[in-house]
Order: C-alpha cells, then structure tokens, then sequence
C-alpha cells in the first residue's frame, strides 16, 4: 500500500497517464520513504525506472548519461543521498525536478493506521518511528521485530557500532553518520530513533559499542564521549578490546592535559605502541628513571610498522632530550617524524614526533628545523591545530608578531584543553610584547583559568614561562607560584636538563626584572650559566642573561651589548635581542652609545636605522608633548599644561610612535629621549 501527499500524488498520475513528457525526475529519499514502492507505482511503457543510483558502478552511471543525451527519453532515479559519486551528480545535474517523498505527519500516521485497522495511536507510532513509512508499517506488522534483523546486518558492521554508540549519548561525525542517516536511522535532530533503538537493543544485545567508538569520538575531538565509552570497556571485566580502551583513554587524557594520569592508562593498556606513549608521558612528568626502565622492559608486539617504528623512536628521543645532548634527541624526533608523516593522518596519536620535535628545536633554537617539520606535518593533516600553534609560537619568539597572531586565528576556536593553552600562551606572549598592558589585563582572565586546569608538565613550559612574566607584569605573581614551584620541581626531578631549564630560567629571570626582585634574578643568570656547555644556543642565552643583569645595574657595555643582543638574534629570539638593545639604550648616558644602541635593535627588529642628523622628525607641538610625557606627566597632566585635551596628546604620541617606527611604548620613550638630546 502507497500512502502520498496530495502534490507528490498529482505529479505520479501525471507521470503515469503520459501527461508529462518527457518525464526526467529524481527520488532523492532516506531508506524507508518508499521510493522502490513508488516506482512500482509509475511503472508504464517506454518509462525507464532506476533503483538504488547511489549503488550503480561509475560504467553503468555512464550508461544512463548517454542514454540521456536522447532529449525525448524518460528516466525516473531513485537513490539516498549519501553515497553520491561524482558519476551520479552528473545524472542528477541532468534531470529537470524531483519526487518529493517525506516522511509521515500525524494526519498521514492516523490515515495508514485506519486502512490497516491497526489500533495504534497515531502519536505513538510517530514517536516511535518518526513518519517513516517503512518503520511505520514494520511497527505494525511486525511487532516482534523479527524481520528487522536482516536489515541490520545488512547496514554494515560500521554502521551497527555507530549506532549503539548514538543510543550511549556519543557522536562522531563523518561518513558513518551520513551512512546512517540516509538509512533512514535517524531522526531529525540528529538521534537514533526509538524504533530503531529498541531493535538494536532487542536484536543485538551482545554487540557491544568497544574502543573502536571510543576512538571515533577522540578522532571527532570529542574527547568527554571518548572517556566516557572507554571507561565503559576498562570496567568491563571480559571486554576483549580492554587494552584499546586504556590506549584511547590515554591519547584523550593527554590531549586534556592530564599527562600524569594519561601514562598510567597507556601502561596498563601494555602494548609496545603504548608503552612508548607512557614513557614519553613519564618524561614529561618528571619520572625518567621509570621511563628508561619502561622501555628497556617492553618490546614492540606485532609486525614492525611506521607507527611502531616511529614511537619507539619519538620515546627515545624524548629520554634524550633529558639525558643525553639536544642535538641528538633533535635529530631522533625529526627522523620518527619522518618515518610516521604517511600514515600519521589516520591515526589517534596523544602527541606527535613533529610536535615534540618542534618543542626541542624551540628549547634550543633550531627554529628553521622546526617550521618545515610543523608544515609538513600539517600537511599530512595530523593534529592541524596543535602544529599550526607551535609555528606560531616560532613566529612570536622571531618578532613576527602579525604572523603569529595570523597563525593563531588559523588554529580555530575549537581547541583540545593543551592546544588551548598554548593558544592562551600565545595571546598573552603577544600583548606583552607589543606592550599592551590593557590586553593583557583581558586575556588574563582565561590566563588563570588555563593554569588552574592544566597540571604543569614538561612539554607545557612555553606557555607557563609567558605566563610567569606576564604575571610580573600584572602584579599577580603569588597566583602563579604554586605552579611554577611544581615546573622547577619537576626540573629537578630530572636532573635539570639545560635542554628543558633554559627556557624556565629565561622567563624566569624577566619576570624577577619586572618584579625588581635582583636577587631572585641572579639566581637565573647563575643556573643559565650552569648549563651554558650544553651548546652554542644555551651559552648565547647564558651570555645574554649576564649581561641584561649588567645593563640593569647600570653597566652598559655597548659592544658587549650588541654582541649579547645579535647572539639572541641569531638564535631565533629576534624581539629579546632588540629589546636587550632596546633597554640598554635607555640607561646609557652616553649619547653615541645610545643612538647606536637604538640602530642595533631598530635593525634587529627588521627596520631601517636612524638617518643621522637630518630635518626634525617632530613637530614643535609634538617636541613639547613629547618633552612632558619623557618627564613623567599623565596624557591628562600634559594636556593641562598645553591646554590641550588628554585625547590630543595620544593622538600625538600615536603620529610619534608610527613615524618613528617603535613598536613598544618602552621604545618610543628610548627614540624620543634620542631625538629630544
């Protein structure tokens, strides 16, 4: 029995009485809607019907486009919308309208009840199957369900798991979910409707959901679904998928934060894939000891894959980062980047070795080894924001800060707990350094918020040190404490690798300068000095360290300074080097040193020098704002005394500050005491 709506009934007898010629239509409906029914229906001479289009072979898809090169032939399709090849978009592109099948209203539900005399109420059997015709007349003739099992298998093994994880409450787009819902499975918003559920449930009780959704869900980034279907497989004392449930459970954890907790799940879990994985997390969470005898204990099951192959390296490149030379564990990790770049797209990694390769190129200042490893592994569509924001990171430390912050916005808004902290990190590092005081105020906020819920670990320190100097900048340091206590703890548990340390220290020391704590910042310079024989990288940093210390204390050493200022330049830190410049200039007392000294970080920052002695670059008005803001007045107390308003005189300050090309206001204040001597 076929049950149309008044408007698709018209246009079949249309169909069927010749009246329409030529009849070129598509029936582009879920499973269930009745298009084979329908074709039946329309079926008369010289009309061609087609079923199940979206199951045709690219030859026969041929066929029917040149049989429809006959502008007198007519051809009615039915298909579901999903899969749909490119062949059939052709043939659809060809027809001239469509049969609009749809599902049934409550008046269409009681019509079909009263032909069958069936004693259903018309609002259950709608909630129950949601107007579909086919589940409507299965509800009624067969309520055992008996004959929906055939159906069932027939959907798939894909489709099935997908479906039991929906009726759990978890999600993961993509093709399994268009399989589906052109089955006719799902209802309008999206859900397992209750016909479908309860057959499932009735017919299938021993298909459990396993760790294959649960790593769907992490895959989708869904990381609370994919916790919660594999924490269902760990409780389940039988489950044979229980050690791919703890691997899943880790790789979300990690990508949470939760680095600690993540290698306990990867340890338990006890493959070789996972026991690499664990002891990268024990690295990071200071337990090298236990890492080392991990690896040394475990061997890597199964044949000798990329992913096999590549973990066990990334493992050993992380332990070597710690206890051997940077450039070795550098060179390990980019290899096991390498080896893992074809297949690293398909699959659930907690981390990747491009990332934490570009994390120890960053800790030792081999940026350009790290952009292309990031782009690369961007490429092969692996974890995309989280190397998209560690290229950023490169950007900020060089100076290029539109870069960065372009980079930062590409990463998107949807990120992982770690991702998020670094693309705080990042907000922050770029307020702070383009002396934004008043964003940085703002973002803040979400500063807190991200170290309150992420544990320091060893591959977070970026972040935290940009957030230790901001918080000396804020006058929040005692929040940040704690936190900082936990990094140099975890240092000193494994041994204060200068790989790892030197970072910490830097920020350190700034943050110590901002809080005028010397003593505190002496403490740095001595334990970035301790670790200067780890290579050219940590003695350039050492040096600088030494002699922004000096600088502060009023000792400026002009070519001292610049060598320091272009070390740092040359070791990627292009905006530290133009600021130790930059801060040096304004505690010279000798004119030439200063001008020079304002050249070198001018050309450090990729700018022009100063021209020499030339035409004024200030006006007489701006020489007299400029004369008062140098000497300490408000923008208020400046206007008061010219008689101009507070927002003139930072109109001023901003001509100033574009004509003289300063980034900062700490730098326009140095150019303009240049200027005005």
């Amino acid at each position: 029995m076929i049950l149309l709506d008044e408007p698709t009934e018209k246009l079949c007898a249309a169909i069927r009485s010749g009246e329409l010629s030529p009849v070129r239509l598509a029936m582009v409906a879920p499973g269930g809607y009745g298009k084979t029914a329908v074709l039946d229906h329309l079926a008369r001479e010289g009309l061609r019907l087609v079923d199940d289009a979206h199951l045709l072979r690219e030859e026969e898809l041929d066929e029917l486009l040149r049989f429809l090169d006959d502008e007198s032939a007519d051809l009615v399709i039915a298909a579901r919308p999903y899969p749909r090849s490119a062949g059939l978009n052709r043939i659809l592109g060809r027809l001239r309208g469509q049969l609009v099948l749809r599902p049934f209203d409550r008046d269409r539900t009681a019509e079909f009840l009263r032909r069958v005399d069936a004693a259903h109420s018309p609002d259950f059997v709608l909630a129950q199957t949601g107007g579909v015709p086919g589940f409507v007349r299965r509800l009624i003739e067969e309520p055992d369900l008996s004959g929906f099992r055939g159906e069932l298998d027939l959907l798939g093994e894909d489709v099935v798991r997908y479906l039991l994880a929906l009726d759990t409450g978890a999600d993961c787009p993509g093709d399994t979910r268009e399989a589906a819902r052109a089955a006719g499975l799902l209802a309008a918003d999206g859900t397992v409707l209750p016909f479908v559920a309860r057959a499932l449930r009735e017919l299938m009780p021993d298909r459990a959901v396993g760790a294959r959704w649960a790593e769907a869900a992490a895959q989708a980034g869904d990381f609370d679904d994919a916790l919660r279907l594999a924490d269902q497989v760990i409780a389940t004392e039988h489950a044979p998928d229980r050690a791919e449930g703890a691997r899943v459970a880790g790789t979300a954890l990690a990508h949470r934060g939760q680095l600690a907790r993540s290698a306990e799940l990867f340890q338990w879990s006890d493959t070789g894939a996972s026991n690499c994985f664990a002891a990268i997390g024990l690295v990071g969470t200071g337990r090298l000891a236990e890492a080392e005898k991990l690896l040394e204990e475990s061997s890597m099951d199964g044949p000798p894959t990329l992913l096999s192959g590549a973990v066990s390296s990334a493992a050993r490149g992380v332990v070597e980062s710690v206890a051997g030379q940077p450039a070795v564990a550098l060179s390990t990790l980019v290899r096991s980047a390498e080896m893992l770049q074809p297949a690293s797209a398909r699959m659930l990694l907690p981390d990747t070795p491009a990332a934490l390769g570009a994390l120890v190129a960053l800790n030792c200042g081999e940026l350009s080894i790290a952009e292309p490893l990031l782009g690369r592994a961007i490429e092969s569509g692996s974890l995309v924001a989280r190397h998209t924001l560690l290229l950023a990171w490169i950007a900020m430390v060089r100076g290029e800060e539109e870069l960065a912050a372009t980079r930062l916005r590409s990463a998107g808004e949807e990120l992982a707990p770690r991702d998020w902290l670094f693309a705080v990190g990042l907000r922050v590092g770029l307020a702070r350094r383009a002396s934004d005081v008043a964003e940085l105020r703002q973002i803040w906020g979400q500063a807190r918020e991200a170290v309150i819920r992420q544990p320091v670990d060893l591959f977070t320190f970026l972040p935290f040190g940009e957030f230790e100097v901001a918080a000396a900048r804020l006058g929040e340091r005692d929040r940040l404490a704690p936190h900082l206590r936990q990094a140099r703890d975890l240092l000193a548990a494994l041994g204060d690798p200068p790989l790892w340390a030197t970072a910490l220290h830097w920020s350190g020391l700034h943050a110590a300068i901002l809080a005028e704590q010397y003593d505190e910042a002496a403490e740095h310079v001595t334990a970035l000095a301790a670790g200067a024989g780890a290579g050219p990288y940590f003695g350039v940093m050492a040096d600088a360290a030494q002699c922004w210390l000096k600088v502060l204390g009023g000792d400026v050493d002009p070519t001292e300074v610049e060598k320091a200022a272009r070390g740092l330049h040359d070791a990627g830190l292009r905006w530290d080097g133009a600021r130790l410049a930059g801060q040096a200039a304004i505690r010279t007392t000798d004119r030439k040193a200063m001008v020079n000294l304002l050249d070198c970080a001018r050309v450090l920052q990729g700018r022009e020098p100063t021209s020499g002695p030339g035409p004024a670059r200030l006006s007489d008005r701006e020489r007299q704002v400029a004369e008062l803001v140098i000497a300490g007045l408000t923008y208020k107390q400046v206007g008061d005394r010219l008689f101009i308003s507070a927002k003139t005189v930072e109109h001023h300050m901003a001509r100033m500050r574009q004509r003289l090309g300063a980034s900062s206001r700490s730098e326009l204040l140095s150019e303009l005491r240049a200027e005005l001597s």
